[in-house]
């Protein structure tokens, strides 16, 4: 496998699909470092995507994401949720981008695998 693309839609904090998304994605770059990987953050995973969190205890999604982006792990926010949840203007954890469907469309057409959680 040399291409994968990983969409998650759970909720940042509270639910733990979004961080076994993120864990499994670093895991996979650890084993795999030239891994074609692509994280697309849709429904109420885009928070995680927010600078400046500051999670009193368990998992930092905003570190997880920073880990896989200084890997050159591209992550997108899906613009129509980010927008619907008032987030689309505020300072995004580095290397976190906002995305379209168009892109994501674009991206799984484009990849060898899809992951889902």
């Amino acid at each position: 496998m040399s291409s994968l693309l990983i969409i998650a839609n759970g909720a940042a904090y509270g639910a733990e699909s979004l961080f076994n998304a993120l864990r499994l994605a670093i895991a996979l770059k650890e084993q795999q470092p030239t891994l074609r990987l692509k994280l697309f953050l849709m429904s109420d995973a885009v928070v995680a995507g927010l600078a400046g969190q500051q999670p009193r205890e368990g998992y930092h999604l905003q570190q997880m994401l920073e880990i896989l982006t200084a890997q050159h792990v591209p992550v997108k926010l899906c613009k129509t949720c980010s927008d619907a949840r008032g987030i689309s203007q505020l300072k995004l954890a580095d290397g976190v981008t906002i995305g379209t469907l168009a892109e994501l469309a674009e991206w799984t057409l484009s990849t060898e695998k899809v992951l889902t959680f």
